[in-house]
């Protein structure tokens, strides 16, 4: 994201270090330098009109990294023309915000908090903010990468309105890095860098246009005057991390991704979300064991071997290591996927726990029940049991449940793979007791 920079040939502001990075001088000044967020910045969007209109109100930005949330919220604070006070909630506390009410409440002038990673503040930290954003004399502006759903109280989130920003695309990268290399030009003119170069520097940087500045800076630095091409800026700046943290929203929506993807039956998507994971640095036990839930969740008896075969492929793992023994977890995953699906082993898992947590206080029928000691034979413990191997076909009717509730079909298997064989069996048991 670009605005017209103070580093090059514009007069510089007196707020800004000619030794910060590149990607903060080059910092947009108006709607029109941002790229990207265009329903939130076209004509009718909700923050267009507000930054027109010279409105702030609270709010949280939530989006991945280098997407423009810290410069919006300078662009809101300046079109409303109030104060704004900059705290990372990283090292920031209670202390720190509780100065800007102080300050804001003297002047008897709303001020503007933007506290990036909000996420970090705790509920202590997080109602320190209420009454002051409730009498206004605090609006509070947030930044932060992780669903503010699950780290954000609710009532802090009851005040503010959730803007979500997405991951720039890559058109809008290849804008954004050409018009800072025309503005390094006008005082750097043997500075150029090819056009295949941008498009794969904006590739790598994965919608962080923080990122793609930062790599064009190191260009810069290496070599104001060259002519850069595809091979050289390669050979200098390596691939973008993927956007994956083992504890954050990335992780889970991935896995998310590949289970529904193999309970779908869709093994080029699931070993490709699997791909992504391990390119990641996931931990690949990790994705195993999540393999052998996925076995018994989404396929169960419909395939009794695919718990075999997740099995399998995590000793393979232990044995092999990376990256061989990761190709266990391939065939795993394309098996699972391929695999007829029934969750009727999940359901049936389900209702006998809500059901046993119903009605745990209930007896065991005392013909189900063990005789080891004389007195509890005289007690009458397991007379009248009918021993099934004793029956024609192993097959006796008594009831198992206890004596003070109704008999309840828990597992209902489907018409899949080898659960329909299960229903058959139970069909053919049932017939059996009967007669």
């Amino acid at each position: 994201m670009i605005g017209q920079p103070s580093l090059f040939p514009a007069e510089p502001k007196a707020s800004t270090s000619d030794h910060a990075p590149l990607a903060h001088r080059l910092r947009p000044c108006s709607l029109d330098d941002i790229e990207g967020h265009e329903s939130l910045l076209d004509e009718h969007g909700w923050l267009a009109s507000a930054l027109r209109d010279g409105r702030a109100s609270s709010c949280i930005f939530w989006g991945p990294p280098g997407v423009g949330k810290t410069t919006l919220a300078s662009m809101m604070a300046a079109a409303a023309d109030l104060p704004l006070t900059t705290l990372s909630a990283v090292s920031a506390g209670k202390r720190e915000v509780q100065q800007i009410i102080d300050t804001a409440r003297r002047e008897q002038r709303c001020h503007i908090l933007f506290l990036d990673e909000i996420h970090r503040f705790n509920k202590a930290q997080q109602d320190v903010l209420l009454p002051s954003m409730e009498d206004g004399s605090l609006l509070l502006i947030g930044a932060t990468t992780e669903n503010p759903s699950f780290s954000i109280n609710n009532a802090l989130l009851s005040r503010c309105r959730i803007v979500v920003l997405e991951a720039l695309s890559n058109d809008a990268l290849q804008r954004i890095v050409r018009r800072a290399i025309d503005q390094v030009q006008q005082s750097h003119s043997d500075f150029s860098v090819a056009d295949d170069a941008v498009s794969w520097l904006a590739q790598m940087a994965d919608g962080d246009a923080r990122y793609a500045i930062n790599a064009l800076q190191t260009l810069f630095d290496l070599n104001p005057a060259t002519h850069w091409g595809h091979a050289s800026v390669q050979q200098q700046w390596g691939r973008k991390q993927a956007a994956h943290d083992r504890q954050g929203d990335a992780h889970y929506d991935i896995i998310s991704a590949l289970q529904k993807s193999v309970r779908d039956s869709d093994p080029d998507a699931a070993i490709y979300w699997l791909a992504r994971m391990l390119e990641a640095g996931e931990e690949p036990r990790y994705l195993a064991r999540r393999l052998i839930r996925m076995a018994t969740e989404d396929i169960g008896l419909a395939d009794p071997k695919a718990l075999n075969v997740c099995l399998d492929a995590a000793r393979m793992f232990d044995i092999l290591g990376s990256p061989e023994g990761e190709q266990g977890l391939f065939q795993a995953t394309v098996y699972l996927a391929l695999a007829p699906k029934s969750n009727a082993l999940y359901m049936a898992e389900k209702a006998a726990r809500k059901l046993a947590k119903e009605t745990q206080n209930l007896g065991v029928p005392n013909h189900l029940r063990n005789a080891p000691t004389k007195l509890m034979e005289e007690l009458g413990h397991g007379q009248g049991y009918q021993y099934a191997h004793d029956a024609p076909d192993a097959v006796v009717k008594q009831r198992h449940f206890p004596d003070a509730m109704a008999e309840t079909v828990l597992y209902k298997p489907v018409e899949r793979g080898f659960e329909r064989t299960l229903n058959q069996r139970i069909a053919w048991l049932n017939e059996r007791k009967q007669s």
